[in-house]
């Protein structure tokens, strides 16, 4: 029988063995099966280009499952919504009806918005706009029935022409109602599958055409950027001449990533390229093959595709204008609003005036929800804040004729929901000019002020804007006549070493003619009749005294407009007109004296016989050589 001590020792034992086996259990993991799993939960993000709908595919859900799905705008304007399927359905006859439903409510009903859920719950098993916080949208679903069902993404009322796009964050759950309050973290589940060719379309394809020549033997397009797993596909043809066109694909380090027709042999030229992980900064290069040391050129066709199939010159129609970043065009318009001074000696203009640019950013574009109004305004206290969100690239401009600083005297910039932005700055500064003063003071000058933007045509390229640029009535200038303007834009190498987009503001003004006709022709016709004048007297010495003051009195006269004349390396009009005055007053005091000097030496009849040739030598001289000067002027 065993004794107390050794039953505590068999005890002690058994106790160890009883903890040994006990920490054997923890260590070991809980199977699968006999833990509660967690409900599955898929996180997808993407991006809505204008007029897309993302097709999602959620295959085998059973009978009684709780499907939970939101979808969020990440960037851009997109306003969210969300439409739920049975899986056997015909997507494009679906949606093709539902588009003829809705423009005959939008044509019929005095009150379309109250009638558009009756259709939502006519077409779809399950819909959804603004459930969610602000514009997102939020979806809970009973499945019905076991099977597959199909998810679309897309922006609210888009099929009813309303073009909202942007990025945006989607979130499913098998039975997972934290996808609706935003507490619940994807755990790699795969519930859903986007399959956009189910729409029946090959993908996003766009259009470009243009043409290269000896001076410009190549193009450069920018892309934008690519989702993972995005494939493009370019093809490219000449259209005309002898254009052999080679297609590069360069990626943001300006590697080559692919090349077509490299060789040159033939008219077209095609690339495939897969992007697994998506990015920006690539583009594309078209080069003209050299034959015999000269460029091949012609114009050429070349159509882009994402995720679309082979592409051909016939095979597809374009359909996007989101995958060639095609320069973005920026209206300008200019208003002169005030002429501070004209400094004519030395061609300088001192104006006041507003420019106005406006163009279109999809990376400015924002959800309304996000600050709960229309237009974000950057003024002068946040302008730094749009340079920041703009990553300072935006149509940035300097004036090419500038003189001195360009005073902002202020500026706002106007950003609405899809993008579009307004620039408006109202400016003071210096204008150099360029007059030409030969026709002085019946000359006609063209003022121009030229305003060039800072990044390459590829990038921004200027359009007039129609119906702001003017001249303000109430402009200050009184020497010129301001009235008619015009606008242009063309292409320049002048602030930057590469082409850029020039806008120029034009004006061509006359002079007021009335002050010139009394302030120095009325005074010069007065000083040439007196000269004619003393040539009907017959005392000598009196036509001399009075063709001697009539002399000074145009000096005086010289000299008191001699700041108003324009100082230039060549003779005006009127420096001719003056200098003519000048010479035949001089040439009466002469002609007076030689008189006198006859009638001192008793050659009296000799004199009369002269004077009297001279009374119409005088009048008909000036006429001569005042219309030969008007006639090299104005001829």
């Amino acid at each position: 029988m065993p004794t107390p001590f050794q039953l505590s020792r068999q005890s002690a034992s058994f106790l160890l063995a009883l903890l040994m086996f006990a920490g054997l259990l923890l260590a070991i993991p809980v199977s699968p099966a006999l833990a509660q799993e967690a409900p599955p939960v898929q996180e997808i993000t993407g991006r809505i280009n204008p007029g897309e709908i993302d097709i999602f595919v959620l295959s085998g859900l059973k009978q009684g499952q709780k499907l939970y799905v939101t979808l969020a705008t990440t960037s851009g304007n997109l306003d969210p919504a969300l439409a739920l399927v049975p899986g056997t359905v015909d997507l494009p006859s679906l949606i093709s009806g539902y588009r003829a439903g809705l423009q005959h409510i939008l044509q019929t009903s005095d009150h379309p918005l109250a009638e558009l859920p009756a259709l939502n719950d006519k077409t779809f098993l399950a819909w959804d706009d603004d459930s969610g916080p602000g514009y997102s949208s939020a979806l809970e679903f009973t499945v019905p029935r076991n099977g597959d069902y199909i998810l679309g993404a897309l922006g609210a009322l888009s099929s009813a022409g309303r073009v909202t796009s942007g990025g945006y964050h989607l979130m499913f759950g098998l039975d997972a109602p934290e996808v609706l309050t935003g507490k619940a973290t994807s755990n790699g589940a795969s519930i859903a599958v986007q399959d956009d060719a189910l729409l029946g379309r090959p993908g996003r394809v766009q259009e470009y055409t243009g043409s290269v020549a000896a001076d410009r033997p190549s193009i450069s397009l920018p892309l934008f950027d690519f989702d993972p797993g995005d494939v493009l596909s370019v093809f490219v043809e000449a259209t005309s001449g002898d254009l052999k066109p080679i297609l590069i694909l360069r990626d943001y380090g300006d590697k080559p990533v692919r090349v077509g027709n490299l060789q040159g042999r033939d008219s077209q030229a095609s690339l495939k390229y897969v992007l697994p992980e998506g990015g920006g900064g690539y583009w594309l290069d078209i080069y003209s093959t050299p034959r015999d040391g000269e460029p091949t050129s012609g114009e050429f066709r070349l159509l882009a595709g994402v995720n679309a199939p082979e592409l051909s010159s016939s095979t597809i129609e374009p359909n996007s204008q989101d995958i060639l970043r095609l320069p973005t065009q920026v209206q300008t318009g200019m208003k002169l609003q005030q002429i501070v001074a004209i400094d004519q000696s030395n061609e300088i203009m001192t104006a006041v005036g507003t420019i106005k640019l406006a163009w279109q950013d999809s990376r400015l574009a924002f959800s309304p929800d996000e600050c709960h109004c229309q237009v974000k305004e950057y003024t002068e206290n946040n302008f730094n804040q749009f340079l920041t969100e703009t990553g300072g690239d935006w149509p940035d401009f300097t004036f090419f004729n500038q003189q001195g600083n360009r005073w902002s005297l202020n500026r706002i910039v106007d950003v609405l929901p899809d993008g579009s932005v307004t620039y408006v700055e109202r400016f003071s500064t210096n204008f150099q000019l360029n007059f030409e003063f030969a026709q002085y003071p019946f000359d006609v000058e063209n003022f121009y002020i030229h305003a060039d933007l800072l990044y390459p045509e590829d990038r921004y390229v200027m359009v007039p804007m129609e119906d702001f640029s003017e001249i303000d009535p109430e402009n200050g200038e009184d020497e010129f006549i301001l009235t008619d303007f015009d606008t242009s834009v063309s292409s320049v190498t002048a602030s930057r070493t590469y082409p850029t987009s020039r806008f120029t503001f034009h004006f061509s003004a006359p002079r007021h003619k009335i002050y010139y006709l009394f302030r120095i022709f009325i005074p010069i016709f007065l000083i040439i009749s007196v000269s004619y004048i003393t040539f009907f007297l017959k005392d000598y010495s009196r036509r001399i005294e009075v063709a001697t003051g009539n002399l000074l009195l145009f000096i005086a006269f010289s000299w008191s407009l001699a700041n108003e004349y324009p100082r230039m390396g060549y003779l005006t009009f009127v420096d001719v007109i003056m200098a003519i005055t000048f010479v035949v007053n001089t040439a009466v005091v002469v002609y007076n004296v030689y008189l006198k000097w006859l009638e001192v030496h008793n050659q009296v009849e000799k004199a009369d016989h002269i004077d009297r040739y001279a009374d119409w030598i005088y009048p008909l001289g000036y006429m001569a050589l005042f219309g030969s000067t008007i006639l090299y002027f104005f001829h």
